[in-house]
């Protein structure tokens, strides 16, 4: 018998000074039972910065050719493939061909390192794409956010995230390893 997903709710309080949004969301997470709540937390984290009416989870690990989470528009064009980890190179070239753009958002420390050590001067040429990075200690602490009802406020400013719950408080500032438009 399969295993089923578990669910998580989340409540996100948004004020996002870099990009003028400012929003409350209600989103269903569905953690696969293969994924950590590090990478959950990663998703959520991926979603927050760039939230917006139209953005939303793909469907998840098992589906190869969608992104994590992806923002369509009306005409059915993918405006943006946000993919969470360190994804094959080819994965990232055939995103960057279907999508306006195309942002990576790879967590891990060192392996996360040494995935752009081996893929950077590759994906260099995408003129779509962003690459940022976390540490390993971000994503820890990231995970210990995760409970399955959670009610976030998150506050974006030059780069810096300032997330927490009634619990904890994490600030976090995500490196950017490659972004297209100051290459």
């Amino acid at each position: 018998m399969a295993l089923k997903s578990t669910v998580f709710k989340a409540e996100v309080q948004v004020a996002d000074l870099d990009r003028q949004h400012f929003g409350d969301h209600a989103l269903t997470l569905a953690r696969h039972p293969s994924e950590t709540d590090e990478r959950m937390m990663i998703r959520l984290l991926a979603f927050i910065l760039y939230a917006s009416p139209t953005l939303a989870f793909g469907r998840g690990l098992s589906t190869g050719d969608e992104a994590d989470l992806w923002d369509i528009d009306a005409t059915g064009s993918i405006e943006r493939w946000i993919d969470v980890g360190l994804p094959d190179e080819k994965a990232v070239r055939r995103a960057c061909g279907r999508a306006r753009e195309v942002v990576v958002l790879s967590y891990g420390g060192r392996g996360a390192d040494i995935w752009w050590q081996q893929n950077g001067g590759k994906l260099a040429a995408l003129k779509n794409l962003r690459v940022l990075a976390l540490t390993a200690a971000d994503g820890q602490a990231l995970a210990g956010l995760a409970v399955r009802s959670m009610r976030l406020q998150c506050t974006v400013q030059d780069g810096v995230i300032w997330l927490g719950d009634d619990r904890q408080h994490l600030e976090l500032a995500p490196r950017i390893l490659f972004a297209a438009d100051s290459a």
